[in-house]
């Protein structure tokens, strides 16, 4: 009796180490079992790239302002349902001449999701991105970062890379909260190659959003100019 009892524990700690494991490795920066993952661009030139997650919304206008007073192309990775919701905001970016990328239909976390689950909100997107106009490569960035099996091996196979990041001043609170701490730590931060990630889509942001005009501005004095990722990749 205490053998099975010894062997039911020992199975389940083993169990839990196992999801553990996987879970750390589902957010990894520096892993994942199938295709290309890119945090940053190897290069010592003093180009980065500038990257909005989620949208398009109301905020469109506003950030598309900056970057056009600022004269500075970004990256703007889109979900498939939000461009079906705002579709003239979606054709304003598609217009604008910065690069769209997909990120997701649902926005849902894709990990220990169905080929079929992963297939639809990747193409869909993708079918939603091009119906707005836009005709330039479609970088491929997973909700939240997760990534484990079966969405990098979809990738892999289509030849497209997970893009994920090696700046995110907003997702720290104790930074997101105050765009003057955005700003400083982008600019204490930054190296060749860096790939920054924002969220300025929504009212909640609003820090955000002020911050990149700030964040421009400080790279440019630092000798930095602004590509879109598959610009900074090639």
């Amino acid at each position: 009796m205490k053998k099975k009892i010894f062997i039911t524990l020992l199975l389940i700690a083993v169990l839990l180490v196992v999801a553990y494991s996987l879970f750390r490795i589902s957010g990894s920066r520096d892993f994942q079992f199938y295709g290309g993952l890119v945090t940053k661009a190897e290069t010592t030139d003093k180009v980065v790239a500038l990257t909005f997650d989620d949208g398009p919304t109301d905020n469109t206008d506003e950030i598309l302002s900056i970057l056009k007073e600022e004269d500075v192309k970004a990256t703007f990775f889109v979900t498939g349902r939000e461009v079906k919701e705002n579709f003239e905001e979606a054709q304003k970016l598609a217009k604008s001449g910065h690069e769209l990328g997909n990120h997701s239909y649902s926005h849902k976390r894709m990990v220990l999701k169905t080929p079929t689950f992963i297939k639809n909100e990747i193409e869909k997107t993708d079918e939603l991105i091009r119906k707005a106009g836009y005709k330039g490569p479609i970088p491929f960035r997973p909700p939240y970062g997760k990534k484990l099996i079966g969405l990098p091996r979809y990738l892999d196979k289509h030849d497209r890379k997970t893009i994920l990041w090696n700046l995110e001043p907003d997702s720290y609170p104790e930074i997101a909260s105050d765009s003057e701490k955005i700003v400083k730590h982008v600019n204490e931060k930054i190296e060749p190659g860096s790939i920054i990630l924002l969220h300025v889509m929504y009212g909640s942001r609003e820090e955000s959003l002020e911050s990149v005009k700030g964040i421009i501005k400080d790279l440019k004095a630092k000798g930095y100019s602004f590509q879109t990722v598959s610009e900074m990749l090639k």
